[in-house]
C-alpha cells in the first residue's frame, strides 16, 4: 500500500495565532514537523495543507511541498481530505502541524496498523505516567479492547476507578503504578476512501459534546486500531509550550 503524510497547518489559532511559523531553535515549528515526517520509511511523500500564504511561502522556502486549501474548512480532517482527493495514495497520514517532536517511527507505526484489513483508521496511545494527566481535560484518554481497537475516547478520566475516586483531587493524589491508563497521541492514518467518507459526515452528538473528531468515526461504525508508543510528544498549544519543547529538542541532540 502507498502512503503520504499530509500536515494540516492553519494560521489563526485561538490560543496561539501563527504558531506554525513561530521560531523554534531558529526554525519555524512547521519545518521541524516536516523534516521529521520526511524521515518516515513507509511514507512516500510529505505535503503541507494550509490556508495561509505565509505558511505556504515558509514551507516552499525551506524546500518543502505545500498546497493552498479552502480557508473555510472547520477542521484539519477536512483540509487533508481536500488535498487527498486529488492524489493517488492508499493511506493518508495526518500529522498535526504543531507537533515538532513527532517521530518518523510513529508515522510508520500508524501506517502498518492498516495492514489489519478490519481497521479503517490507525492511531497511537501512550501509557500515562503522570497522574495529573488523568484529571486534565486537555489530555484525551482512550480505552481499547483486547485486539487493540478503540472503544472510546474522552477528556474525562477513563476507565473511572469507582472504588477509589470520588473527586478530581482524589484522582490527582492516587498512584497509577501497574494500572493501565492511556492517553491518545493525535496522529492518524486513514484509508483514502475512509477519509473521504468521514469528511462528508455531519458531526455526531458525542463528537460535539467531547469536542473530539475521532468519535464521529466510532459513532458511524468505523474501527480505529491503536498501538502503544513509548515516545513522548508535546504539541504547541500556547507560547509557554515552546520552552518545554526546546528543552526536549536540546536533550535529543
Amino acid at each position: 500500500m502507498t502512503a503520504i503524510v499530509i500536515i494540516p497547518a492553519r494560521y489563526y489559532s485561538t490560543r496561539f495565532p501563527g504558531k506554525p511559523l513561530y521560531p523554534l531553535k531558529g526554525e519555524p515549528v512547521i519545518q521541524h514537523v516536516y523534516r521529521n515526517s520526511k524521515l518516515s520509511r513507509l511514507a512516500e511523500d510529505v505535503i503541507v495543507a494550509t490556508d495561509n500564504e505565509k505558511i505556504y511561502e515558509s514551507v516552499v522556502n525551506f524546500g518543502g511541498r505545500a498546497v493552498m486549501t479552502d480557508k473555510e474548512h472547520p477542521s484539519g480532517t477536512d483540509r487533508i481530505a481536500e488535498v487527498a482527493s486529488s492524489m493517488d495514495y492508499d493511506i493518508i497520514v495526518n500529522v498535526q502541524g504543531d507537533e515538532p517532536l513527532i517521530r518518523p517511527e510513529m508515522i510508520d507505526d500508524v501506517i502498518t496498523l492498516l495492514d489489519d484489513k478490519r481497521a479503517s483508521i490507525g492511531t497511537l496511545t501512550k501509557k500515562i505516567e503522570d497522574t495529573e494527566e488523568i484529571a486534565d481535560h486537555n489530555v484525551v484518554k482512550v480505552v481499547f479492547d483486547k485486539e487493540g481497537f478503540a472503544l472510546y475516547f474522552s477528556r474525562s478520566p477513563i476507565p473511572f476507578n469507582r472504588d477509589e475516586w470520588k473527586s478530581l483531587f482524589e484522582i490527582r493524589k492516587s498512584k497509577i503504578e501497574n494500572r493501565n491508563f492511556y492517553k491518545h497521541v493525535g496522529i492518524y492514518s486513514y484509508r483514502k476512501e475512509v477519509l473521504t467518507s468521514l469528511a462528508n459526515m455531519v458531526p455526531t452528538e458525542l463528537e460535539k459534546i467531547e469536542k473530539l473528531e475521532q468519535l464521529r468515526a466510532l459513532e458511524n461504525g468505523m474501527k480505529i486500531k491503536v498501538k502503544e508508543t513509548f515516545y513522548e510528544t508535546y504539541g504547541v498549544d500556547t507560547l509557554e509550550d515552546i520552552e518545554r519543547i526546546e528543552k526536549c529538542l536540546s536533550t535529543s541532540l
